[in-house]
C-alpha cells in the first residue's frame, strides 16, 4: 500500500450552466514533502466549508486502482492524478476493504478514516457532465475521507501502514450502499448508526431510517 500522488489546489472560479461556480475541487499533483495539518494539506484549499472539509473531512483519497474504469467510462477525457478532487491518489486501498475507523499511518502523519465521498454538483462541474455525480455514485467507486489524527508530512511514493480499527466496522463501500439503498437490512442500519468513527450527521441519518423502518 503506498501513496501514489499527493494533489492540492486552490479554490477558483468557473461557469457552468451560464453561472459563476467558486470550486475547490481542481487538484493537480505536487512534488516533495507536503504538510498535513488537522484541516487540510499544505497549499491546498475548499471552497465551500458549509459542506466540504472540515476535520472529519480534512483529507480526501482515491484509489488509483479506479482510474482504469474511469478511462473505459470517459474516452477521451484526460485523467491524471487528482483528477477526482482528491488530495491522496492510492493503491492498494480499496472501499471494500477499508473500514471506517481504520487508522493510516503515511510519511510522518497519521488518519483516520472516516466515510466515503458522497460528491455534490461540482463533480459534474469538474467534468462538464451533469451525469457525473450519478455515474460516480452508481459506480461504486466513491474514495474515502480522512480525519488528521497526527499532524506531519507525506509525499508520493509513501508507504501506507494500516492500522485495522474494530473488525465488525462497516466498510466504506458498505457505509456507500447503505446511505444511497431505498431500503436497507436493519442490522446493517443499526451498526452503521454505532459507528463512534462516522461522523454525527451520518449516525444521525441512520438512525432515523433505523426508526422509521
Amino acid at each position: 500500500m503506498r501513496v501514489l500522488s499527493v494533489n492540492v489546489g486552490r479554490p477558483r472560479e468557473v461557469e457552468w450552466e451560464g453561472k459563476a461556480v467558486r470550486t475547490g475541487i481542481f487538484k493537480a499533483p505536487v512534488t516533495g514533502r507536503i504538510v498535513v495539518t488537522r484541516l487540510n494539506l499544505a497549499g491546498d484549499q475548499q471552497a465551500d466549508l458549509s459542506v466540504h472539509g472540515g476535520p472529519d473531512k480534512a483529507v480526501y483519497a482515491y484509489p488509483g486502482e479506479h482510474y482504469a474504469y474511469w478511462r473505459e467510462e470517459l474516452p477521451g477525457v484526460p485523467l491524471s492524478w487528482g483528477a477526482f478532487g482528491e488530495n491522496l491518489t492510492t493503491e492498494g486501498l480499496l472501499e471494500t476493504t477499508i473500514r471506517v475507523g481504520d487508522r493510516l499511518h503515511v510519511g510522518t502523519a497519521a488518519f483516520m478514516v472516516t466515510q466515503p465521498r458522497m460528491p455534490c454538483f461540482k463533480l459534474g462541474v469538474r467534468f462538464g457532465r451533469p451525469d457525473m455525480v450519478r455515474r460516480f455514485l452508481q459506480s461504486g467507486r466513491t474514495g474515502f475521507y480522512l480525519a488528521v489524527r497526527r499532524e506531519g508530512d507525506v509525499g508520493a511514493g509513501d508507504a501506507v501502514e494500516r492500522v485495522a480499527g474494530d473488525e465488525q466496522a462497516l466498510t466504506v463501500a458498505e457505509i456507500a450502499a447503505l446511505y444511497t439503498a431505498e431500503t436497507a437490512d436493519q442490522d446493517l442500519l443499526r451498526r452503521a448508526s454505532q459507528t463512534a468513527a462516522l461522523p454525527r450527521g451520518w449516525r444521525d441519518h441512520f438512525r432515523a431510517r433505523l426508526a422509521g423502518a
